[in-house]
């Protein structure tokens, strides 16, 4: 995974495999911290404690078709490699929260990517889910809704391409505003 939006991706699709009918995504950047921090929250099936402490092996999956779960143990190898963390906060029909921490400034935290691109597809691939999309920084938070949009849009889908091309460009240029 090369940038955080690769490893947002991965952990909302741990959600919806988690039967989750929303995941919030948060991104927290403060320059006068030094501190970048993503926390992804969902009302999936969660998981016991056993599971929780195993899920960042990368020798550990609970998926069939594969042997090995990269996604959570390469979160948690980046986050540490800039100084930060990862945790994992889970029970068994509570759903799951994991949040990574990095120093914002080190040479080794990976980029954040085209979340813009990785929120407009989940909420879009996901008409049944609520997506929740929070950037906050030291000059003000953003706030995106699948909900709220589409209660606005009516009748259109978000999977519309017109409309896809649309949220996209809306969530970059508001991400951009407050960017950090």
């Amino acid at each position: 995974m090369q940038n955080l939006s690769d490893h947002i991706m991965d952990i909302a699709q741990n959600a919806i495999r988690a039967n989750a009918t929303r995941v919030e995504i948060d991104v927290e950047e403060s320059e006068a911290r030094d501190a970048l921090v993503l926390v992804i929250r969902d009302n999936g099936d969660g998981m016991d404690a056993d599971t929780v402490q195993r899920v960042t092996d990368p020798f550990f999956t609970s998926r069939t078709t594969r042997k090995v779960g990269l996604g959570v143990p390469l979160l948690k190898q980046n986050a540490e490699a800039t100084g930060g963390r990862l945790s994992i906060r889970s029970a068994p029909g509570k759903g799951t929260a994991v949040e990574a921490t990095f120093s914002r400034s080190h040479l080794d935290r990976p980029p954040v990517g085209d979340i813009a691109g990785t929120i407009v597809l989940l909420a879009a691939a996901n008409p049944g889910m609520e997506v929740r999309y929070r950037y906050v920084t030291d000059k003000g938070t953003y706030t995106f809704s699948s909900g709220e949009t589409r209660t606005f849009l009516g009748d259109t889908p978000l999977d519309d391409p017109e409309i896809v091309a649309a949220l996209r460009e809306m969530i970059a240029e508001n991400i951009k505003d407050i960017q950090v």
